[in-house]
This record gives structure tokens, sequence and C-alpha cells, in this order.
């Protein structure tokens, strides 16, 4: 299901003539610490409540909800979550946070983190590397963690979604806490 979809020049256009824009962030909180575009509110994907956000809301069912990500897939399925909770006026920003930047939309800086797709990465190949290893050096049954990983890879390429990452992202680093509150929500 290919959802609607908005340029950020567009979404930025709608911002600057007055319009209000209720844009919800879905990326993980230490993501959207780092860099969100100002007037967006984070509600990560895997804790999205389509139901909860529209009763929560203080303007207009008529008027739409903007999803944003960091380039787009996470928005999509953002999306794909609300239609399926029965809520059609929800929108796409075409080319996430990544391309409101290009386009100039106002954004909120803060700390530097390694992304959740480095993270994934940087575990991935660890875990890989760590099979071989054992299995070397210790006995060959170790080769099996790597054919694990090895299969949750290509699980996560043909599926679009991402066990490890999903792992990753409840980790106490990739959260937040009173101290480094990522938003109001």
């Amino acid at each position: 299901m290919n959802s609607t979809t908005i340029s950020p020049a567009e979404l930025g256009g709608k911002w600057k003539g007055g319009s209000a824009i209720e844009l919800i962030d879905v990326r993980t909180p230490v993501e959207y610490r780092e860099v969100h575009v100002e007037f967006a509110r984070n509600i990560p994907l895997d804790q999205l409540d389509p139901a909860a956000v529209m009763q929560a809301r203080s303007r207009s069912a008529d008027e739409p909800v903007y999803v944003v990500c960091r380039g787009g897939g996470r928005g999509e399925k953002a999306c794909e979550k609300f239609h399926r909770a029965g809520f059609a006026n929800v929108i796409n920003v075409a080319g996430g946070t990544l391309a409101c930047e290009q386009a100039g939309l106002p954004l909120v800086r803060g700390e530097r983190a390694i992304s959740l797709e480095r993270q994934v990465r940087i575990a991935a190949g660890s875990l890989v590397l760590l099979g071989a290893i054992l299995a070397w050096f210790v006995h060959p049954a170790f080769v099996g963690l790597s054919a694990f990983v090895g299969a949750g890879l290509v699980f996560a390429g043909v599926t679009d979604t991402c066990g490890m990452a999903m792992m990753l992202a409840k980790m106490p680093w990739n959260g937040c806490d009173e101290a480094t509150s990522c938003d109001a929500r």
C-alpha cells in the first residue's frame, strides 16, 4: 500500500503560511534528539497507537496528520498503521528528515549519536566475526551463530523488518528519560 506523500518544501510552505501542522516523527528517541523538524513531536513507530493519537488531537478530524522518519520507510509503515486503524487522512513526508534538512525546514539539533542503522551493522558484524572466531578456535558448531545472523539479515532485507533493530531500539542508550527528554509528547 502506498500512502499519500507531501514534499518537505510543500510541508514547509504550509507551515510558513500559518497552517496548523501536526507532524509526528516516528524515529527512535535518540534519532529524534539528534535532529528533528522544529514543529515535530516524537512518537516512535514501535509505540505508535493511531487511535490514541487521534483521540488526543485538539485539531479537527478533517485536518491531516503528517508523519516523518529518517528517509521515508518508517513513515510509510506509520501511515499503514493509521490506515489499518481506520484513519485515512495521514500523509508521509517524502524523503523524511534528510529531505527536510535539504529543503531548509527549521531543525532542532541536539547531541550526536550512533544511528540505529549503524548500531545494527556493528552488532551484526561483531556477531558474525565472533561466530567465525569461535568456530575456528573452539568448536565448528559456532558457525551456526554466523549463519543465524546472516539469515536474520536476509529476513530483514526481504521483509523490511529488522528484529535486531527493534531490540537495539529498546536499549537504554537509545531511549529517553527525564534527564534526556526527547519531547513532551
